[in-house]
């Protein structure tokens, strides 16, 4: 194949109204719960994240931006692109070696659940962790919908994808990372920015890179680069949500 991926660069783009599908299983596993546990020795809490499921849905609004920039050269850690910036970092060099473009995401549910959020922890906590947990569940399972898309995108042009490496991973500082992808991607389009201390705000929200090549990567997951591979009981707990975004 002689495809030219310089035709797919483009500026940052947004992809919204995403069909996520999250059920109570999920919410008590990200609170650290083994949900076959909690139905036989607190059910209560079953009728608590379903509620947390139900209300949290009318709050969130799922959106990622991303965009499509080509790769130049790849100088020891320095991943250099054609339009004169420069990516840097070690996981970025292990895993990004045979990129020819890269895609930048940032994917996030809106600020709106945790304005609610902070409303409710004080005077209901169980619901409250519940709402919590619903949060990160659904950006999580969003950002795999969202690699999903774009690697199904890419098999229909032949071309192979990277695991998706996000800023904290080992290797590639949060706030060397953030600041990479903040810079060549306009997050705010979905109304996510940055503070002093290179976190994003809304805090429910994941970047990532993508990488693109006519040629395989090194395989591997994501969580093996993850610093808490160790001690995290939910590794690969998210099976990828296979659905197709409202353009």
């Amino acid at each position: 194949m002689n495809q030219n991926l310089d035709n797919m660069i483009t500026e940052s783009l947004v992809l919204r109204d995403w069909p996520l599908n999250i059920d109570v299983d999920m919410v008590l596993r990200g609170q650290g719960a083994d949900a076959s546990v909690i139905r036989q020795r607190r059910p209560q809490l079953i009728g608590i994240a379903q509620r947390a499921i139900e209300d949290g849905k009318q709050l969130i609004k799922p959106a990622v931006v991303y965009r499509h920039l080509s790769v130049a050269s790849l100088h020891h850690e320095n991943l250099v692109l054609k339009n004169g910036a420069v990516l840097t970092g070690e996981l970025l060099a292990l895993h990004l070696a045979p990129a020819e473009q890269i895609i930048l995401l940032v994917c996030t549910i809106g600020s709106a659940l945790e304005q609610y959020l902070a409303e409710v922890l004080s005077t209901d906590p169980a619901y409250g962790l519940a709402l919590d947990s619903f949060g990160s569940t659904v950006v999580e399972v969003l950002s795999v919908a969202a690699c999903t898309y774009f690697e199904a995108q890419a098999r229909r042009r032949n071309l192979y994808t990277s695991i998706p490496l996000s800023p904290g991973m080992v290797g590639w500082p949060v706030d060397e990372g953030q600041a990479q992808i903040f810079n060549l991607l306009a997050a705010n389009l979905i109304g996510v920015t940055l503070n002093e201390y290179a976190l994003m705000i809304p805090a429910k929200s994941i970047s990532m890179i993508l990488g693109l090549s006519r040629t395989p990567f090194t395989t591997g997951r994501t969580c093996d680069f993850c610093a808490l591979r160790d001690t995290c009981r939910y590794q690969d707990h998210y099976a990828p949500a296979i659905s197709t975004p409202i353009k």
